[in-house]
């Protein structure tokens, strides 16, 4: 599945269509340059599945948690990681990824996955994000159910 968002709406409906899909247990590898719009998808998915906590980007704190959900939801935690200043697999697994990535009752976003390739699902669901201009941004999704 591909789109062009022309503007940040756009992308709002987009990351709705995404969410209502996602399922407990899921992993969502986010892929594209820095401003790409990966950290401002999670906080649109989020929202969109009804957590009210605000989403920052976990680039100096590596991982954030939120909790909520709504209480029809079977998610009741996102997990958002950033692996930006991971340098190898070695740091990936100092992280805890497999604790992550084993929570049956949660969705995981994960921000430049490419250093834990590795340790991904078979089933990750991956989205690609290019930069297109100031507010497009052609999103490319994989693997979604």
């Amino acid at each position: 599945m591909e789109i062009l968002a022309k503007n940040p709406e756009q992308t709002q409906k987009f990351a709705e269509k995404i969410a209502a899909q996602l399922k407990p247990g899921d992993v969502v590898a986010l892929y594209g340059d820095l401003g790409a719009g990966k950290t401002t998808f999670v906080s649109m998915a989020a929202k969109a599945l009804d957590f009210s906590d605000r989403v920052q980007s976990p680039t100096f704190v590596v991982s954030r948690i939120y909790s909520g959900g709504g209480s029809s939801s079977e998610i009741k935690y996102v997990h958002h990681l950033d692996l930006y200043r991971m340098q190898d697999s070695t740091d990936v697994k100092e992280l805890g990824m497999e604790d992550y990535l084993e929570q049956p009752d949660s969705v995981t976003f994960i921000e430049w996955p490419e250093v834990a390739e590795n340790y991904l699902p078979e089933k990750t669901i991956r989205i690609f994000f290019e930069i297109l201009s100031k507010n497009e941004r052609k999103i490319h999704v994989q693997n979604l159910h």
